[in-house]
């Protein structure tokens, strides 16, 4: 889709893209799987440990415990969407990576901050 080709076309591409990188993309995978374990835990924690907070103060008397259950359902549903868009986000930066590395393609593409990064990243050619 980036070179104006039609899906099939741009999906195989992908594919052999990924496939090339195996190593690479799996390295990125099991990370972003652990940082999307933390993240996850800790608005789960976060959401229950504020809301165990609020539902003391507000009403004292009553038994915390089935709101807090609400709360952490609640808790989960926010995490797992916020993560998932996060992960969605890492592994189209690691594809967009991959495909200016493998073009050997930058200039108005590559932002100046991440353009030393990139030549520094590719694969050394024998002359």
């Amino acid at each position: 889709a980036l070179m104006g080709t039609n899906f099939c076309v741009s999906a195989k591409k992908a594919f052999f893209l990924i496939l090339r990188n195996a190593l690479r993309f799996g390295t990125v995978a099991v990370l972003g799987n652990g940082i999307r374990l933390i993240g996850f835990l800790c608005i789960m924690s976060g959401t229950g440990c504020i809301g165990y907070l609020l539902m003391n103060e507000m009403h004292p008397d009553v038994s915390p415990f089935f709101p807090l259950i609400l709360m952490l359902i609640c808790g989960y549903i926010v995490s797992n969407l916020f993560m998932n868009v996060f992960g969605l986000a890492v592994d189209t930066c690691l594809q967009c990576f991959l495909a200016v590395e493998e073009m050997g393609v930058g200039g108005e593409f590559v932002p100046s901050s991440l353009d030393a990064f990139v030549k520094d990243s590719a694969p050394k050619q024998d002359s």
